[in-house]
């Protein structure tokens, strides 16, 4: 299985328009951030997405992902979505509605923002989208299994995902124990680490540094990273070897 980060950054993540702060007008690739989802290769040949983001299309052509079988998602929110009607091109291509998983609640968000793509008599070339509903227990994409990780966004519930030995955790602040024993024994772990300063509805580097330390993965990595965390090579300085950044671009094989 081959993960690839598309984005790990935020809404206030990089570039932000008119900051002049060392982040936003950095020359490292790693600091420029597009918004969070990574692109998973399961081991039988399924190409899928977790989120799609304002960012979705530019992702896709910047990773050539020519073939795209599902789109999982952790959540609602705008800056997650946002990027669902891209894709039509996929349906063009394949002959096919794409699939979408999630929850209930976030199944019907995504009818009311795309209700064109829903109606009874739909515009020629809309998207065509077949919504696959997911609660609180293991369900799968073709024979991948994917196991959902209800974690605390402020007050909403949001997904996180293990497969296989990959755990993949976005925009949460709270994680109960009952939902942290599906997360020991993960290999490798990718988790939200936003800012130093405190936030309402995400884990501050602190906070996910010691999750991460309590869970003992082999390898972790921060996504959901803002602008306000500071520069990719100044923070990597600070973190020990087996814990990492993410960064547009990175490829794990899992």
């Amino acid at each position: 299985m081959k993960i690839t980060f598309l984005g790990t950054g935020t809404s206030q993540g990089v570039p932000m328009i008119g900051c002049k702060c060392e982040v936003c007008t950095s020359m490292d690739f790693r600091d420029q951030r597009l918004r969070s989802s990574i692109h998973i290769q399961t081991d039988d040949n399924q190409s899928v997405v977790i989120d799609s983001g304002p960012d979705f299309r530019q992702q896709m052509l910047r990773h050539r992902i020519e073939k795209l079988d599902a789109i999982v998602f952790t959540h609602e929110h705008k800056d997650h979505v946002s990027g669902l009607d891209d894709v039509r091109a996929y349906n063009y291509l394949q002959k096919k509605p794409m699939e979408v998983y999630a929850h209930n609640r976030v199944l019907h968000q995504l009818k009311q923002d795309f209700a064109y793509a829903f109606s009874e008599k739909k515009y020629p070339g809309v998207p065509e989208i077949n919504l696959n509903e997911i609660e609180n227990k293991p369900f799968k994409v073709s024979k991948t299994t994917f196991t959902p990780i209800e974690v605390m966004h402020f007050k909403l519930a949001v997904f996180g995902f293990r497969i296989k030995d990959f755990t993949y955790i976005t925009d949460a602040n709270f994680i109960s124990e009952e939902e942290e024993k599906k997360i020991f024994g993960s290999k490798i772990i990718v988790l939200n680490g936003l800012q130093y300063e405190p936030h309402i509805s995400h884990f501050t580097f602190e906070e996910a540094l010691a999750l991460i330390q309590k869970w003992k993965p082999e390898k972790a990595y921060f996504t959901h990273i803002s602008h306000r965390l500071g520069r990719h090579a100044e923070i990597e300085k600070k973190l020990p070897s087996w814990i990492r950044l993410g960064f547009d671009g990175l490829v794990l094989d899992v």
